[in-house]
């Protein structure tokens, strides 16, 4: 495996030398994906992912200072909101987290 820099891209543009993928492109490949499992297009998209990944490591961990630097959020508060857990569970979890 070669070493790899900051200017790789896990997903690297097919079209543009040295660039990442569009939004676009990865929403047409994530339609495709879920189009071919027989699912319902409506139900799944790219945010879907995002939030499905978040959730299944809160799940697992409890971590929410990792999800909200995963997910880039500056609070939280915002993390809290966005995975939909009790106020008080999450704080109590984030008060036992080592930050």
């Amino acid at each position: 495996m070669k070493n790899l820099s900051s200017f790789d891209f896990l997903f690297p543009s097919p079209r543009k030398l040295g660039q990442h993928i569009c939004y676009h492109y990865y929403a047409n490949i994530i339609k495709k994906w879920v189009s071919t499992l027989g699912l319902d297009i409506t139900q799944y998209g790219t945010h879907s992912l995002r939030r499905t990944k978040a959730s299944l490591i809160y799940a697992k961990t409890k971590n929410l200072r990792a999800i909200e630097l995963l997910l880039g959020h500056s609070k939280l508060q915002s993390t809290i909101e966005y995975l939909g857990v009790e106020i008080e569970d999450a704080l109590s979890i984030s008060e036992s987290t080592k930050t």
